[in-house]
């Protein structure tokens, strides 16, 4: 049996209770609407739907790959359903939101990923809200750029996709994508002059040297915006944590990233893809 480590002291969460995490709940509910707050295990749940905010994912909770980190379920997706987009809006006009973060499962059974309907999910919330701002944290489409250009000119305000881990464990832990297809995701939304986003977790076995290195390749891919923080095991099942890595190191990687030329670094332990997204959007 895997030996499960004890969290220090500094991964303490915010217990998920209070009026906004029972509305935002009700909502997400109410709309047959998945989140990756819920299903991907995010620790700051407790603190986002506290403060009226949620990471909608589309095309349902069911992903084509299976990923060693991550806590969505894997198998075969249902079909997308046509009136998403539309009840997604719906949700976001109802909790007043200013500003609304996307993301997806991996859908690599359509013909596009599901990028058409990515776009339309885009386009249904900025006509419904016409004042909210958007990032979408995208798939990597299997580096299909056609199906890249489709998110990218619904204009979306910040466009992100996760590079996840560094160059040598990433075919350890992500399923069915690669190291230098991310960086080219992330150089393609850079080339058309959109803020372009990522993050990675630490503690999966990395080594200092291999994190700065990552961090510059994706500086050097035209990234602006990186996120930096602890991978927390979904279960046994998942690859084990390594090691647990102090606020004082994720401090300095963060420094080390702001020197490299980001211009905006969110680097602590609870720290996920879209923690403080509503701040990132000023780059853009």
């Amino acid at each position: 049996m895997q030996n499960v480590r004890r969290l220090p002291p500094w991964l303490k969460m915010q217990r998920a209770s209070g009026e906004s995490y029972t509305m935002v709940k009700r909502l997400v509910e109410g709309n047959n609407l998945h989140t990756i707050c819920t299903s991907g295990n995010c620790p700051n749940i407790g603190e986002c739907w506290n403060a009226g905010t949620a990471t909608f994912m589309l095309l349902g909770d069911i992903c084509t790959r299976s990923c060693r980190f991550c806590g969505t379920a894997t198998g075969r997706p249902n079909a997308p359903e046509a009136d998403e987009p539309m009840r997604l809006a719906q949700a976001v006009k109802m909790m007043q939101l200013k500003h609304c973060v996307l993301t997806s499962v991996d859908r690599d059974d359509l013909p596009d990923g599901g990028a058409q309907h990515w776009a339309d999910t885009v386009n249904e919330i900025r006509r419904m809200n016409p004042d909210v701002t958007m990032e979408t944290l995208i798939p990597d489409f299997r580096g299909d750029t056609a199906a890249l250009d489709k998110v990218i000119d619904a204009a979306p305000d910040v466009i992100s996709h996760n590079i996840e881990t560094v160059k040598r464990l990433t075919p350890l832990i992500r399923s069915g994508a690669s190291y230098e297809r991310s960086l080219g995701v992330l150089n393609h939304i850079a080339s058309r002059d959109v803020t372009a986003k990522s993050g990675i977790m630490l503690g999966l076995g990395e080594t200092e040297e291999e994190i700065i290195q990552t961090l510059l390749d994706m500086r050097n891919s035209g990234c602006r915006i990186v996120t930096i923080g602890q991978y927390l095991a979904p279960s046994l099942k998942h690859m084990p944590v390594s090691e647990y890595v102090s606020p004082e190191k994720f401090e300095s990687y963060g420094r080390h990233a702001l020197g490299m030329g980001f211009d905006y670094v969110e680097s602590n332990p609870l720290v996920r893809s879209s923690y403080h997204a509503e701040k990132h959007v000023q780059c853009h």
